[in-house]
């Protein structure tokens, strides 16, 4: 096996001590930047790269951030959010020579755990909080462990963890205000997981708008999987034309995707006989037929924020709160205009 170049060969190449290139590839001060260049330069040329281990021997650092997700794994398996936002996540990180500790986990018992493992055991630096709930225990959990965090989202307890967020509600309004705008007169909204504060807080924006438009809006809660939001489907295509929604706003992308299915299976013609909508811009939401009317939402981007969010916090940076762009409605074929009955 080819031997791995270490700091003695860096300094060889580049003419200079080795204590030297510890402080220039530490970035610590005492070298100048003519020096660290030339430095630097030797190292790449002889492909030097840091050891993981000892420099987290010397810096008492992993290196590596942790996310803990606490969802039925069919669930994860058909969102295309969380492989886009692990994407973002891990640009930040590749470029930054961290690393990624994914536990999924099956229920809060489970989720404490691997908190608490992870953090007794040194393996990361820091959490991401994903999926905040009313009340959510994580908050006090990582305060009690003395381990840094961001979340996504606005916790509705006390914290000191930065948060990164986005703006959904001008988007749900647009989004309803174009439906009425088409003619709806009678719109439901499947929405997810009422314990989640984004599910319950889409729902609350969306009846709030239907109600200052003076439209019928009905509701029906689910868990955020495509089986739910199919079961939800049938329920509501199974009411009497006099009450049913012409269109369904859906909590998620899938479970629009999944929506659309029931009803083209049905024999429903889309947006023809009933106009549908997601609510988080996935990538697949463009490929499906009609394409689905949606707001954005770039999964990609909240992986990227919140990355370098926490990584400037492990830094040693105060914690900064940052917005991402709000969510924007995104009109493709999936809606249209009711058709009047005879």
């Amino acid at each position: 096996m080819e031997r791995r170049p270490t700091i003695v060969d860096v300094a060889r190449q580049a003419g200079v001590s080795k204590g030297l290139v510890s402080l220039a590839l530490n970035d610590r001060p005492g070298v100048n930047q003519a020096t660290k260049e030339r430095i630097q330069a030797a190292a790449a040329e002889i492909g030097w790269r840091p050891n993981p281990a000892a420099r987290s021997l010397t810096s008492r650092r992993a290196y590596a951030l942790g996310l803990v997700v606490k969802r039925d794994p069919r669930i994860i398996e058909t969102d295309p959010f969380f492989a886009a936002f692990i994407a973002g996540l891990e640009t930040v990180l590749s470029d930054r020579g961290q690393v990624l500790v994914l536990s999924v986990v099956p229920d809060a018992g489970a989720e404490e755990r691997s908190y608490r493992s992870l953090a007794a055991d040194g393996r990361v630096d820091g959490f991401i909080l994903t999926d905040l709930l009313r009340h959510d225990r994580r908050i006090a959990l990582l305060a009690e462990l003395g381990v840094r965090g961001v979340t996504l989202g606005e916790p509705d307890v006390p914290t000191t963890l930065p948060a990164v967020r986005r703006e959904y509600e001008d988007g749900i309004d647009d989004l309803v205000r174009y439906l009425a705008g088409l003619g709806h007169e009678r719109i439901a909204h499947v929405a997810g997981n009422e314990d989640m504060l984004h599910g319950r807080a889409r729902r609350e924006q969306f009846e709030r708008v239907a109600a200052a438009l003076g439209i019928e809006a009905r509701v029906v809660p689910t868990d955020f999987s495509p089986e739910q939001g199919a079961d939800a489907t049938r329920t509501l295509l199974a009411l009497d034309p006099g009450v049913r929604p012409t269109p369904i706003v859906y909590g998620n992308d899938p479970m629009a995707v999944a929506g659309m299915a029931v009803a083209q299976g049905a024999g429903l013609r889309i947006p023809d006989d009933l106009s549908v909508t997601g609510l988080d811009g996935s990538q697949i939401g463009q490929y499906v037929y009609p394409a689905l009317t949606t707001l954005d939402n770039d999964p990609v981007e909240w992986g990227r924020v919140v990355a370098s969010t926490l990584l400037d916090l492990v830094d040693g940076h105060e914690p900064v709160d940052r917005s991402l762009t709000p969510a924007r409605l995104i009109v493709r074929g999936s809606t249209g205009a009711p058709t009047p009955r005879l």
